[in-house]
């Protein structure tokens, strides 16, 4: 499989879940890499600042209690091991073999067969060769992080076992039906800062996939993306040229909670649009040209976050956000942001932000012509 230079990545075994599932481990100290929510790649300043990622994997409420233990390390299974194998320039400790920053064309020989977790981000290596890894049989390949290169393409035949994929800030144009293929443990794509139009997703770009995470900011979209994975929940498409929500734009993501469209052109929200999207927590809708709020806020209970500001809102209508009479609403919000649009807020009624926590949570003022 050919990459291109600055790619991470990181291993770790498996064990069986609940049902013969397969988990991730949590690896003991080396919880994991990056947080999902940064946009940017991980810069390692330090050899423990694996510990910095908190993207850990959702617990359900079984395991958060602490009923089901199956996926939680057995402690004897990861006693140290010290073994004189460890490649040159690299810093080896327990099961960790650290080779970042090095330089480095190709994936380096005498790798001790007992590694769990490999680094090699911010190298040279441009292409992974067939016995690389032969003789690691605990290695399982979690993360690739090939940003900021010169790739035009996505690379074919990528690991099964991917769980992240980060390839932003490359020259990828098109995404070609079933380049993701067999890729079934994959929930996370950061594909921003290439120049991808609508056009460039051919039909069935994304069949197979069961994606939590998706961002294409920072892209030259002109609408959301069709048939995007009806599993997601955070889809981030902020920095593109799109021009308006459609009716049936949303209509495959109801599980979204969290939806990110923020520094776009948009003017037009189609009324019913949102109605599709009854677990939305966060919509960020900020830095486009809307000259009114969206319609169908009050509709959704489990909002709790809206970025309006730097619009052209004039007007705040007294029902744009709660519940008419005894409408019900799950979740309150704790914050509305409106400051940087036309609107006179003195005038807004105080009666609009009865479903807010407190009048810390609104943010007006600031409009400057």
């Amino acid at each position: 499989m050919g990459v291109g230079a600055g790619w991470a990545l990181l291993t770790a075994p498996l064990r069986p879940g609940p049902l013969g599932t397969s988990i991730m481990w949590p690896l003991w100290l080396l919880t994991s890499l990056l947080a999902l929510s940064q946009a940017l790649p991980f810069e390692q300043k330090g050899f423990w600042d694996f510990t910095l990622d908190d993207g850990v994997p959702m617990l359900n409420d079984e395991e958060a209690s602490g009923a089901d233990t199956s996926g939680v390390p057995d402690l004897d299974s990861l006693t140290p091991t010290f073994s004189a194998m460890c490649p040159f320039g690299c810093h080896c400790h327990l099961r960790v073999v650290q080779c970042s920053d090095l330089g480095l064309k190709t994936v380096p020989k005498e790798i001790s067969p007992d590694t769990t977790l490999l680094d090699l981000q911010n190298n040279d290596i441009t292409e992974l060769r067939k016995d690389d890894f032969k003789g690691l049989q605990h290695l399982y390949l979690q993360k690739l992080y090939i940003s900021k290169n010169h790739l035009v393409e996505i690379p074919p035949n990528l690991p099964s076992s991917l769980v992240e994929l980060r390839i932003h800030d490359n020259r990828i144009r098109k995404v070609p039906k079933g380049v993701f293929s067999g890729l079934r443990n994959m929930n996370c794509i950061e594909m921003g800062g290439n120049p991808l139009e609508n056009s460039g997703f051919e039909p069935g770009a994304f069949d197979g996939l069961k994606l939590n995470y998706l961002r294409i900011s920072e892209a030259k979209l002109t609408g959301i993306p069709k048939d995007l994975p009806e599993t997601l929940n955070e889809l981030h498409l902020d920095h593109n040229k799109i021009q308006a929500i459609e009716l049936e734009d949303l209509l495959r993501y109801s599980k979204l909670y969290r939806l990110g469209l923020g520094h776009n052109q948009i003017r037009m929200i189609e009324n019913g649009s949102l109605s599709f999207l009854p677990t939305l927590r966060e919509l960020h809708l900020d830095n486009n040209k809307l000259s009114k709020v969206p319609a169908g806020l009050p509709d959704l209970k489990l909002l709790q976050v809206v970025y309006l500001h730097t619009n052209n809102i004039t007007k705040v209508g007294v029902n744009d956000f709660c519940p008419m009479g005894f409408g019900v609403k799950r979740a309150y919000y704790n914050g509305i942001s409106l400051f940087n649009n036309p609107v006179p807020y003195w005038e807004v009624q105080p009666a609009t932000f009865r479903c807010v926590t407190d009048r810390l949570a609104i943010q007006f003022g600031n409009y400057k012509k």
